[in-house]
């Protein structure tokens, strides 16, 4: 079973997501332990804070080194982890091949950053990953952590009723996925391409490989370089 542990100051903000669903489902058939620690938890400061000014002047808050570094040799006591995550903009661009390959780990921590940043100690001596979901900024890192999470949780065998649905995803194999119809066949003129009610497998197959490469090639070219 694999196991996510998600560390912030804002546990409110991850309930939602994390239980409906097909997160929920993989958890409750038991293929996923997904833990949330509020970091306030380990704080010794008066008021459970987990933040305090910057050294320099800069504006804004830090999370500080502590409550997380205490969290975390907390979790790492009862198991071992393949990996601790952060959620930073400006890390690793989370893609579907990194998908696929934390879905294959065991344990994991993803650190949700918050305020202005975290003390850069703990990126330089706590964390092995560091990951971002795109070149923007948000309140916090708890989106990110969601983002990732579903995104492997899908991933693991069983998570989904049938298993080559998430193999044929967008981005897979670095294509795009090709248009997918259902009933009716012909809806306000509109009709499905007849390739598709033709019971046809090769032609299909071959419909929906050129569907992707043409759909790749003109709304996100870059992927056909990797």
């Amino acid at each position: 079973m694999m196991r996510i542990d998600l560390l912030t100051v804002m546990p409110e903000a991850l309930d939602s997501p994390l239980h409906c669903s097909i997160v929920q489902r993989a958890q409750d058939k038991g293929l996923v332990e997904i833990h949330v620690h509020n970091l306030r938890d380990y704080s010794t400061r008066k008021h459970r804070k987990v933040d305090d000014y910057p050294f320099g002047g800069d504006a804004g808050m830090v999370m500080q080194i502590e409550p997380v570094h205490r969290c975390i040799e907390q979790l790492k006591s009862e198991r071992d982890y393949d990996d601790v995550i952060f959620t930073a903009p400006d890390g690793e661009l989370f893609t579907q091949p990194m998908a696929n390959e934390l879905s294959l780990k065991q344990n994991l921590i993803i650190l949700c950053g918050h305020y202005k940043g975290v003390d850069y100690r703990i990126r330089e001596h706590l964390i092995t990953r560091e990951i971002s979901i795109g070149d923007y900024v948000l309140t916090g890192g708890e989106i990110p952590a969601v983002v990732i999470t579903d995104a492997i949780v899908r991933l693991i065998p069983g998570a989904i009723g049938d298993d080559q649905s998430a193999l044929s995803d967008s981005f897979q194999d670095n294509l795009l996925e090709a248009p997918v119809y259902t009933r009716p066949a012909e809806y306000n003129g509109w009709r499905v391409p007849d390739v598709l009610l033709s019971g046809h497998a090769a032609m299909i197959d071959k419909w929906q490989m050129e569907q992707a490469l043409e759909r790749t090639r003109r709304l996100r070219p870059g992927l056909l370089k990797n």
